[in-house]
């Protein structure tokens, strides 16, 4: 019988499989997601890292054999590596933060009391619970990930801690004009922030989606934008195309006369970062110290609830569920329940009643 020999890279192709020779002297090879040498570096260490013999394929561990830190390093290579835009770096910012308090822990020390105390631990470091609880996502996710892989027996449940009431800050026409006008006073900010504010006013859509957009996701001659960027796949949190409001159509070709690159909003011709910074200091100007860019995204639902707007197609328009969409809206439109009310009314008379009568039964 041939000895097993450790695995390694070979390219084949346009990209890179791993190979290995197993105990029985069989050559066995398993194709990298990653085109990169680089990403298939990385895939080869999480490979021989998950299969202790270099290359030998063993069955599913109990989660008591199974390390925190094991889950945390295979899911970041082998998923999260590949999540568009910015979910690799937060993924990763937050897999350090679990892997230091996890330390050397199994799978199985994952219970409704420990993440509790994780959550815990992390509001006493001045960290709201709902970014510990993103943290904890990703917990679940590389477990749930190892699980589906075949390399856990069972995925322990993560306890999210319970989600705050979301705020029902949204702005008036009057406070959005007011916050336009302030974006322009800054002058490193005059070129992207109005534009960014308009943006998230009309489509409603998320920071991240609108700091993605590039000029190619804008169609002009059918007056369409999709904020879903070429190549990307579609996610829970979803991302809608939809026709150009008129007046964001006239600012967006106003802004593609003087573009420098790709990307709709940016600074110095580069993808902008971060527009915290500089809103922050629009919203200081305008004397709100109760908006975030978020809430010009729930405005823009307030706004569709309040004209009107079927709740259906508020989801689609901001692409919510929806169950979302009713319990954060339906409060704002004036047509909710009124189509129930109305049924009501044109009832000619109340149902019947059954009352007992001198031991019968008499329908009033």
């Amino acid at each position: 019988m041939s000895k097993a020999k450790g695995a390694r890279l070979v390219a084949k192709g346009s990209g890179w499989i791993i190979r290995w020779r197993d105990q029985a002297g069989c050559v066995r090879e398993r194709r990298c997601v990653g085109r990169t040498h680089e990403e298939a570096t990385q895939e080869l260490a999480a490979f021989v890292l998950t299969e202790p013999s270099a290359g030998t394929l063993i069955g599913p561990r109990d989660p008591s054999q199974f390390g925190i830190a094991e889950a945390l390093i295979t899911y970041l290579t082998e998923h999260a590596a590949y999540l568009p835009g910015a979910s690799p770096e937060t993924a990763r910012y937050n897999a350090k933060r679990l892997g230091s308090w996890w330390g050397e822990s199994k799978v199985d020390a994952i219970t409704q009391a420990t993440c509790a105390r994780y959550v815990r631990d992390r509001q006493s470091q001045g960290v709201a619970s709902s970014t510990a609880a993103r943290e904890l996502s990703v917990l679940a996710a590389a477990v749930n990930h190892a699980f589906r892989e075949g390399r856990l027996t069972r995925a322990p449940a993560v306890v999210l801690p319970a989600a705050p009431p979301p705020k029902d800050r949204w702005l008036t026409r009057s406070e959005a004009a007011r916050l336009l006008r302030e974006s322009r006073r800054d002058d490193q900010a005059r070129n992207h922030l109005p534009l960014f504010i308009r943006i998230a006013l009309y489509t409603g859509a998320r920071v991240s989606a609108i700091l993605d957009i590039t000029w190619p996701q804008i169609d002009f001659v059918r007056n369409t934008i999709d904020l879903n960027p070429p190549g990307r796949r579609r996610t829970s949190k979803g991302r809608a195309r939809m026709p150009l409001p008129r007046h964001l159509a006239a600012a967006l070709r106003r802004a593609q006369r003087r573009a420098v690159g790709p990307y709709v909003i940016t600074e110095n011709g580069k993808r902008l970062g971060s527009v915290k910074r500089s809103f922050a200091s629009a919203c200081a100007r305008a004397g709100f110290d109760d908006v975030t860019p978020h809430t010009l995204r729930h405005t823009c639902g307030t706004w569709l609830a309040m004209a009107g707007v079927p709740l259906w197609d508020i989801a689609g328009w901001l692409g919510h569920s929806m169950s979302t969409t009713t319990e954060r809206y339906a409060h704002h439109s004036p047509e909710h329940l009124v189509g129930a009310k109305q049924a009501l009314d044109r009832s000619r008379r109340t149902p019947p009643v059954a009352e007992p009568v001198a031991g019968k039964t008499k329908t009033r």
